[in-house]
């Protein structure tokens, strides 16, 4: 029998927390999973800091189905989520020997070569299991629930495509979306009313950019949820809180 299922991300990298690249993981990690019936339920940006990594990664698994790492799998000297989620599951970052020839035989073939510090490309906790692809030399990797995967994001996606397929699958979530000519103050409070009435959905509220391709529609509702009748009874009644209040609404699927 199918189950909501939840997951947490956990993204690593200074990077991110400096603004010096912007993440483009997250939403498409989030996408994925939802088309597998798995929810994010929480994301965490942390430093290249060994105790912060652990921390969060501790917090996360413990709260949800699965978790879901990019970055600081790669050969410099501040990739160290390998050794930061081996100190969280308390066991040693070792050469996964498979790995390692492969690498060598890829840099090799390439007349590079293969340093100490590319092979650390190669290290993953005691006990992990590989997650390979034909797309990528370096694999992603589990270990109890938790998903390890790079930051680059064309990597990141080849290895979250082999990752998903091992996955259980979640609840379909479903969701019907409201364009409305309507401010959010303008329909709050029918909107709470309504939300309360809906406990099995979300609505979520999201006022448009006039320079937006839907600068027609003032604000854009988003149901979602596993229960199709509930979804088409809290749509039907933001339709309603719409119209009486004078204000065009249209439903799109």
């Amino acid at each position: 029998m199918e189950k909501t299922l939840s997951a947490g991300v956990l993204l690593i990298g200074d990077e991110l927390l400096s603004g010096s690249i912007k993440d483009q993981n997250l939403a498409h990690i989030a996408v994925t999973l939802e088309q597998r019936g798995i929810r994010v339920r929480e994301t965490r940006i942390v430093p290249d800091i060994e105790q912060e990594i652990v921390d969060a990664l501790n917090a996360l698994r413990s709260r949800y189905d699965y978790v879901f790492t990019t970055g600081g799998i790669g050969p410099t000297h501040d990739d160290i989520t390998s050794d930061s989620i081996a100190a969280a599951f308390s066991v040693d970052n070792v050469i996964q020997q498979d790995v390692f020839d492969i690498i060598q035989a890829h840099l090799n073939s390439k007349n590079v070569a293969f340093t100490p510090a590319a092979q650390r490309m190669a290290y993953a906790p005691e006990g992990a299991e590989m997650i390979r692809t034909e797309r990528s030399v370096v694999p992603g990797y589990r270990i109890e629930n938790v998903f390890v995967m790079a930051g680059v994001p064309s990597i990141m996606r080849v290895m979250l495509d082999a990752i998903v397929e091992t996955l259980d699958i979640g609840h379909t979530i479903l969701s019907q979306k409201i364009h409305a000519n309507v401010s959010e103050g303008e329909i709050a409070q029918a909107l709470e009313t309504i939300h309360l009435a809906h406990h099995g959905v979300e609505i979520g509220s999201y006022p448009q950019e006039r320079e937006s391709e839907l600068s027609d529609y003032r604000v854009i509702f988003v149901v979602r949820g596993t229960d199709q009748v509930e979804i088409e009874s809290a749509c039907e009644q933001i339709m309603a809180a719409c119209e009486a209040g004078g204000y065009a609404a249209t439903r799109q699927n």
